[in-house]
């Protein structure tokens, strides 16, 4: 399942199936876009595919991402990252 995630300036979604990086390791990207343009605003690489949608959350004055990743050893990891403009 992949799900997306928009905010005010971004479109954010992971990758439904898992891939095998350039270096040779297995797993999934979280990727964000620009609403604005298409451009690719960064990526993160993630053990497994999501598992559930991504949801957004403030603490602090700072906006994280969080969501599950799942497939393979992995039965439910939650994965979080800190992306967004401030």
């Amino acid at each position: 399942m992949a799900a997306t995630l928009v905010t005010k300036t971004l479109l954010i979604s992971g990758e439904p199936r898992p891939t095998t990086t350039s270096t040779g390791r297995r797993g999934a990207m979280l990727r964000a876009y620009d609403k604005a343009t298409g451009k690719d605003v960064g990526a993160v690489y993630m053990p497994a595919p999501e598992g559930g949608a991504p949801m957004t959350y403030m603490l602090n004055g700072k906006q994280y991402i969080v969501l599950a990743v799942s497939g393979g050893a992995y039965s439910g990891e939650p994965r979080w990252r800190s992306w967004l403009p401030e």
